[in-house]
């Protein structure tokens, strides 16, 4: 056979037992200890674990709708979560192809794992990278670990500083006031106007972020980039996904292919705006986002190793789709809430005039919206702008007398924490933002069943930003406006890596 012939068959062979011991030994090997532990669930079948039982449910659910105007999405739009933890508990292990995934609604359970793994120390499951990067790339906020996400956070913290955030109000004031005005223009004497508020606050939420955080005053690229994001998500997360399994991403090659694409161009449009803003750097002040990105290698007076290109654009990216969709979401929820709830306009409507007065909305009054931070905080609960938390252990975490062996990955189910009667009242899918009005947690039985921005030391680090931004907008349009719902709008919450609403808010608007 020769030397070349023999090289050749060990390398074959060589492949072919990585290949075996990834798509099947290591995955019983990860199965033997996880039950040793004493974590049970479904029973997976190679090689999609329980990727076709979750589809089938789905199936089920979706064809039979959800009841009007209902709120109970875990149940309609998560119906295998649901129906496992009926069988199995808050804590139980299901499989993503060949991965395992440990399961969390369990509060106590989360408060002890966190408690003993610090921030820097969880990883992000190496199944779901492959789709993530395309939309925010290899060394975003979201996607590294250990040193480098300690090196980011310090970087990127400041530009969430009070004062950088009071610098960023009159932006938001001015965005949303010609959104408003636009409005007013469109109904031109009318006594009513329907639009759909889900394409509206977009727009908005798009535009903001895009001039307070990149310094884009140019509409035209923040809309290119929200319209090339949003054909990403569609490519990703619509259509049928292989999730951990083996080869994967080539049973939607086309999809895959399509999502790289857009990346790409997204890519180049941050790599345009990254370069012209370095030109100005030490001729402009720099006080928005890039801008402290840009001058990160000296923060506090102490040096951090400053942000490369690549590093740069993958922040952009990450920042960019978090900034606006967080509020976007949250937003586009409460106006259909508060439209399905007259009485709460009336409440907001009366403390926004009892705070703002006939004067323009001040910095300091926003913490003053006591009400609206209720709302906000209700709306978080009903539809959270991150359904769940995904983590990785990075070590064995000794749970009592359970292990999580290294490299599980972890599914923290936050939406089911938000809707489980057993740590809420029996109203729990009921809109009832006063439940907040004497506890942050919402008279929650447990602290950590309420995770509206994450926990621990990977808390959205944007969270006062998108505070302040959505009592800005709320308190802009509840003030001339009230709405109501149109009788074309469907209720059809989606899980869509966020929760949407399939057909959009369509609402009927009318002035004061």
């Amino acid at each position: 056979m020769g030397f070349v012939g023999a090289a050749m068959t060990a390398c074959v062979l060589f492949i072919a037992w990585k290949l075996l011991y990834a798509c099947l030994l290591a995955p019983i090997k990860a199965h033997r200890k996880l039950r040793s532990s004493g974590f049970r669930g479904p029973k997976p079948s190679f090689p999609l674990g329980n990727l076709k039982a979750m589809k089938t449910r789905r199936e089920i659910a979706s064809s039979a709708g959800m009841s009007p105007l209902s709120h109970d999405i875990h149940a309609s739009s998560l119906p295998y979560f649901a129906d496992w933890q009926r069988s199995h508990g808050k804590v139980f292990v299901y499989w993503m192809g060949t991965e395992p995934f440990l399961y969390v609604s369990e509060p106590e359970f989360i408060k002890q794992m966190s408690g003993v793994v610090l921030a820097k120390n969880w990883g992000k499951p190496a199944a779901f990278r492959t789709d993530l990067i395309p939309m925010f790339g290899c060394f975003g906020l979201n996607m590294i670990e250990g040193k480098d996400w300690i090196r980011h956070r310090h970087i990127i913290t400041p530009a969430f500083s009070p004062h950088n955030l009071k610098a960023m109000k009159s932006l938001m004031v001015e965005s949303t006031t010609a959104m408003v005005d636009r409005w007013t223009a469109i109904l031109d004497g009318s006594a009513t106007l329907e639009l759909d508020m889900e394409k509206e606050i977009t727009a908005l939420a798009g535009e903001i972020i895009a001039k307070t955080s990149f310094g884009m005053n140019n509409g035209d690229t923040g809309k290119t980039l929200l319209e090339k994001l949003r054909a990403m998500q569609i490519s990703l997360f619509k259509h049928t996904r292989y999730v951990g399994v083996p080869f994967g991403q080539f049973l939607t090659l086309k999809q895959t292919l399509e999502a790289k694409r857009l990346g790409e161009e997204i890519d180049s449009l941050f790599l345009s705006i990254i370069t012209a803003r370095r030109k100005v750097i030490g001729i402009e002040s720099q006080c928005d986002l890039l801008g402290l990105l840009l001058e990160g290698g000296n923060t506090d007076g102490k040096f951090v190793k400053e942000l490369t290109t690549r590093e740069l654009i993958d922040e952009c990216k990450t920042f960019f789709f978090g900034g606006h969709e967080t509020v976007a979401l949250a937003m586009t929820w409460t106006l259909l809430l508060l439209a399905m709830h007259p009485s709460w306009q009336d409440e907001l409507r009366e403390e926004v005039g009892e705070v703002v007065g006939d004067g323009a909305l001040d910095f300091a009054m926003l913490a003053r919206l006591k009400k609206m931070g209720w709302v906000m905080n209700e709306v978080l609960r009903l539809y959270p702008s991150s359904p769940n938390a995904q983590r990785q252990a990075r070590g064995d975490i000794q749970m009592g007398d359970k292990v999580i062996p290294s490299g599980t990955n972890i599914w923290i189910d936050i939406v089911g924490m938000h809707h489980d009667r057993d740590f809420w009242e029996t109203n729990v899918n009921e809109f009832k933002p006063e439940r907040f009005s004497e506890d942050l947690y919402g008279k929650c039985k447990h602290k950590m069943g309420y995770l509206p921005f994450g926990f621990g030391g990977r808390m959205c680090i944007g969270r006062n930003y998108a505070v302040m931004e959505y009592k800005i907008v709320l308190a802009s349009i509840i003030s001339r406006f009230s709405f109501s719902l149109s009788p074309s709008y469907i209720h059809s919450p989606t899980y869509f890596f966020t929760f949407r609403p399939r057909f959009g808010v369509p609402l009927i608007i009318k002035p004061l």
